[in-house]
Parts: C-alpha cells; sequence; structure tokens
C-alpha cells in the first residue's frame, strides 16, 4: 500500500491475536513498528519476528490502564525512530469477560475495568499521540472497536458500552483537528479466529457464529490487519471519522 515505508506505527495491543497479525503485517509493508503490549515477552517475539523477515521493528510494554505507561511507548516510539505518524490501539482487557453480564448484574468493578482499558485507554492512546502526529503535519488514529457495538447483546453490556464510545472518540478527534492533518477511524471486527476464539470448549458457538455472517468461512487475523494497514496508508487518505466494519456481512449498516 502506498506511503507506508518508512512510517512509524506504535500499535498499543500489538502482539496476540488480532495485534500480532498488524504488527507482522505493517512491517511487511515497510512501515518501522513499535510493538507496544501488556505481555512484553509476546511484543518481543513479534518485534524479532519482524526484524527476521527484513523489517524494523522494537517492542516495548503498555498498560493502558496507566497513563504514565502509554506516555511512555509514544516517548519511545519518538526516541527510537524519530517521531510518530501512525498510533493503532488495539488493546483490550478480555480476562473480565466472562463476569460482564448485563447493567443490572454486572459488578460495577468489571463495568470499571472495562471502561478503563478499552475506552478510557484508548483515550490515552489518542490523547498523548496527537500532538507526536501533528509535529509530523499529520498522521493516523485506528482504533479497535467491535461488532458489538451493534448487536444489541443480552450479556456482555460493559464490553459493548466500551466500544460504542468509541464511536464517539472517532468523530471528535476527526472534527477537532481534521484540519491539522489527523485522520480519525476505527475497525469493528466480527469473530475472528484468533488463538483464544479457536480454544472456546463449546463447539456450539460456531454454527450460531456462521449463520449470522453473509461469508462462507470466519475471519482471520490478517484480516483485520489488512484493513488497519489501509487506513494507516495513504490510500485511505480521505477517510476519516469512520467506523469500518469488517465482519463477513454479519452487520449490514450504511
Amino acid at each position: 500500500m502506498r506511503g507506508l515505508k518508512d512510517r512509524v506505527v506504535l500499535i498499543a495491543g500489538g502482539a496476540g491475536g488480532i495485534g500480532t497479525a498488524t504488527s507482522v503485517r505493517l512491517g511487511e509493508e515497510g512501515a518501522r513498528v513499535l510493538v507496544a503490549d501488556l505481555d512484553a515477552a509476546a511484543a518481543r517475539a513479534v518485534a524479532a519476528t519482524i526484524r527476521e523477515a527484513g523489517g524494523t521493528a522494537e517492542s516495548t510494554g503498555i498498560d493502558l490502564s496507566d497513563e504514565a505507561s502509554v506516555i511512555a511507548a509514544v516517548d519511545l516510539a519518538v526516541e527510537t525512530f524519530g517521531g510518530l505518524d501512525v498510533m493503532h490501539a488495539n488493546a483490550a482487557d478480555t480476562s473480565v469477560t466472562g463476569q460482564d453480564t448485563n447493567i443490572v448484574d454486572v459488578p460495577l468493578e468489571i463495568f470499571d475495568r472495562t471502561i478503563e482499558v478499552n475506552l478510557r485507554g484508548h483515550l490515552l492512546c489518542a490523547r498523548h499521540a496527537i500532538p507526536k502526529l501533528i509535529e509530523r503535519g499529520g498522521g493516523s488514529l485506528i482504533f479497535t472497536s467491535s461488532i458489538a457495538a451493534y448487536l444489541g447483546e443480552s450479556e456482555r453490556a460493559s464490553y459493548a458500552i466500551a466500544k460504542s464510545g468509541l464511536g464517539g472518540l472517532v468523530r471528535h478527534a476527526a472534527r477537532r483537528w481534521g484540519k491539522q492533518g489527523i485522520r480519525a477511524n476505527a475497525v469493528a471486527p466480527g469473530i475472528v479466529l484468533t488463538p483464544q476464539i479457536r480454544e472456546m470448549p463449546d463447539p456450539t458457538w460456531r454454527d450460531m457464529a456462521m449463520a449470522m455472517t453473509l461469508s462462507n468461512r470466519f475471519g482471520e487475523p490478517s484480516d483485520i490487519a489488512a484493513m488497519v494497514a489501509f487506513l494507516a496508508s495513504d490510500d485511505s487518505g480521505w477517510i476519516t471519522g469512520q467506523i469500518l466494519t469488517v465482519d463477513g456481512g454479519a452487520i449490514l449498516r450504511a
């Protein structure tokens, strides 16, 4: 894709499933990638994979619930590669998903933790990346949302609320800093066969999930990585303020 060679990309949540596929794809496209993840060892492994393939990458730990950690990752990208062109906020805390029920029953600590990482953490990524992007004459903010924002599920209320909130974040950033060269968009994946999803013990979910889609297959991490690469590239230069659904047609929305 055009314009990705030597572009500096920070991926918060760049290791594991979609994050790994995205980091590797951007490395293949010639971007200089800082792989940041709560699992610092996994981030190191992904960065090593990119380098072994001839790309340019470094790694760091990051905790989106800790503002100082986000600031440190942004600063490291600038110090290591000379600036920042793309911030991709992909991290989410899925460890509490099993306790994320409905708004009557969900423990408030589960709701608070979900919002803290999945929404507030993305805001922090934008807050501290935007000044660095402006220094380069503009850049791309890319967030990972979910079709959960549209489904109206009877469970996972906290997750859906957090992902819905990303729509407001995207539109705000796009409007407020668009004239300074900032583009803000989000990708909303459907069911993607990450290692975590593949290991789900109940096989009946596959039939229900497949029935939702218009495709003859499930999504792969590479499908989401391709959209992120597009949004990071010059090929998407006139796209901003959008939530782009990549879900095999599960959600049909204008």
